[in-house]
């Protein structure tokens, strides 16, 4: 769950409550779902929350929810914006690296509260929805250090150099005047101009923020830290993504920005660039640094952005103007918003709840009753489904306000049997001194594959025989790298938490009985689900013996015949690996962990382990 560092003092800044002391700060914001996990060493909150709520990542974004909480704004806010004087051309279309978007942020009081808050929403941004600046990457410059292309027209040509430094377009002696189109009156394109486009990694030069020697692209990826760490990500071009003003190269995306635009706190006026591989999603990342800087009192200037016309995708030739404020509509029912908070609602109440939770509803009588047509704020990604409209109205009406009720049926509740052995299998294997684990279902191929030495199904045939190598589900549009698949087998979870506790006292014995998936056409979902038991201990002395016993045990408290026939298993080592054999069924594997492995994982001592289906022991 992502966390965010929160200074007390701002969010009553920001909120106009200096009267909320620290204690109702924290309960009005777990009402809002963001739970207190502990400060930090300058005194802050550090805030969890769900990761879906991406306008939350700054403290901008936490008050304006809690301003919404305490009835002080009302509704949908978009903000006024400014007709645009700047325009980002794209020309010589990056390849991998399609799209652009960007804003202009002018009268800022950035102080040090403020720059930290937008570093923090920055890399938070970068980290989630742009999936590690993959997806989509964030620039932050001093516009007063940007000297933009002029494309106003003279008496001798169409375009010279702005000499004006970046200064405010409208000081100028010379204002833009609009165009007539027919009957429409059209702005003409921004006065300066800087470009997105290709350049040559060897050839294009300028100095890195954190540097002071002027460096090529490769020269960055090579020697600089920050290049080091997400080269990566532009090592397979040919030409690299760069942005030019009438100066030269000052952004190198995603990797870096140039020194000479590096914004601090006596920066007033800001240019906000994006690229990514969507502009959908970089034009929702724009949204919500712009809301963010114009709570601290910026003035948002829209930006066009020309792509050519021999541009790839949609936007070819077409110019777009940018931050995107448009608004977007879900429609729900007034009997699901009542069923699902198990309440009766006036129309009005649920028009009330809406507005304090930053939405605007409208009314709508058809023929199949009551529904409420509902408007929702360009910064929240989060709204996919009608659901979330009712999760924001019930947040708005106090969820420990409403009262339990038994439910209208007839029947009496009880455990479900897999429940039931669940938790016996879990009290036997405590009972053994292991420590018991819930780790997250989600995983990433790299994690289930290839650091437990086993190939990835796509580049080989699976063998249904071999635990943990199945084709495992695929999220199609996952917000992070590290989530990407379901796990197929929960041993690698158990290593990945090793890994991260090498510097606690060992022995570690850890255990989970968690859900595993693959994918099975046998199946009516195309998923085939299980709950899988995994045993693991690292010690000086583990060994295969040491976690057959330990499985023996197991087998034997639930009354089972265990074998354990040798087999092979690449993430065990040959010769010290056997298959689980319950009551004359193969379900699962024993064995010492690869050398391999163990290596991938940082590990320095042996370790033992064991996985096998929980429905084994039924």
């Amino acid at each position: 769950m992502p966390v965010v560092d929160v200074d007390p003092d701002e969010l009553r800044y920001l909120t106009g409550h200096d009267e909320k002391d620290d204690d109702e700060l924290k309960s009005d914001l777990f009402n809002l779902g963001l739970e207190f996990e502990g400060w930090t060493e300058d005194d802050e909150f550090q805030l969890e929350f769900a990761p879906d709520r991406l306008d939350r990542l700054s403290v901008e974004g936490v008050a304006r929810s809690l301003r919404y909480h305490y009835g002080d704004d009302r509704g949908v806010y978009v903000p006024n914006t400014n007709s645009a004087e700047w325009t980002i051309e794209v020309e010589d279309q990056p390849e991998g690296r399609p799209y652009v978007t960007g804003a202009v942020v002018r009268g800022l009081d950035m102080s040090e509260g403020a720059l930290e808050s937008l570093i923090q929403l920055q890399e938070k941004l970068h980290a989630t929805m742009g999936r590690k600046r993959a997806k989509g990457a964030i620039g932050v410059h001093d516009l007063t250090m940007l000297k933009g292309t002029d494309l106003r027209p003279t008496d001798e040509q169409s375009s010279s150099l702005d000499l004006s430094g970046g200064q405010d377009p409208t000081e100028a002696s010379e204002e833009p005047q609009d165009e007539m189109v027919g009957d429409a009156t059209v702005e003409t394109t921004g006065a300066n101009a800087i470009t997105y486009t290709s350049a040559d990694p060897d050839e294009a030069t300028f100095v890195p923020l954190e540097s002071d020697a002027e460096m090529t692209p490769n020269e960055v990826i090579e020697r600089h830290d920050t290049g080091q760490q997400y080269g990566d990500l532009v090592a397979d071009f040919e030409k690299v993504p760069a942005i030019y003003d009438a100066i030269g190269l000052f952004s190198f995306p995603p990797v870096i920005n140039g020194r000479r635009t590096e914004v601090s706190e006596d920066s007033r006026d800001l240019f906000i660039e994006l690229t990514g591989t969507d502009q959908w999603t970089i034009d929702h990342m724009c949204s919500i640094v712009c809301y963010a800087l114009e709570a601290r009192g910026g003035t948002i200037e829209r930006v066009n952005v020309e792509y050519a016309d021999d541009a790839a995708g949609e936007y070819a030739g077409r110019t777009l103007e940018r931050p995107d404020f448009e608004t977007r509509t879900k429609t729900v029912t007034q009997d699901r918003i009542e069923s699902l908070l198990g309440v009766d609602l006036e129309p009005e109440q649920i028009i009330d709840y809406a507005e304090r939770a930053g939405l605007d509803a409208t009314r709508v009588v058809t023929d199949d009753g009551v529904s409420f047509e509902v408007e929702i704020p360009p910064y929240r990604v989060d709204v996919i489904h009608p659901l979330d409209i009712v999760d924001d109205i019930g947040r708005a009406l106090g969820f420990n306000s409403l009262e339990p009720t038994y439910p209208d049926v007839s029947t009496v509740g009880g455990r479900h049997d897999r429940s039931v052995l669940e938790d016996a299998a879990r009290d036997t294997l405590v009972g053994l001194g292991f420590e018991d684990l819930l780790n997250f279902h989600m995983t990433n191929e790299a994690e289930n594959f290839s650091r437990m030495n086993l190939s990835d199904p796509d580049a080989a045939a699976a063998d249904d025989a071999l635990v943990g190598l199945a084709d495992p589900v695929t999220i199609q549009e996952p917000y992070s790298e590290d989530y990407t698949i379901l796990r197929t087998w929960a041993l690698p979870s158990l290593m990945m938490v090793l890994e991260n506790n090498t510097h606690r006292r060992y022995s570690q014995d850890l255990a989970e009985i968690g859900l595993a998936a693959g994918l099975d056409e046998g199946q009516n979902t195309g998923v085939s689900e299980h709950r899988t038991v995994a045993g693991a201990l690292a010690r000086t002395d583990a060994s295969y013996e040491d976690a057959k016993a330990r499985l023996q045990t197991v087998a034997e408290a639930f009354g089972k015949d265990l074998e354990t026939p040798a087999t092979s298993h690449p993430t065990f080592i040959d010769g010290r690996v056997a298959d689980v054999v319950l009551d004359g069924e193969t379900v699962g594997v024993i064995g010492e962990v690869h050398p391999k492995v163990l290596v991938e994982h940082d590990l320095e001592l042996p370790v033992a382990a064991f996985e096998f289906r929980l429905d084994a022991l039924e």
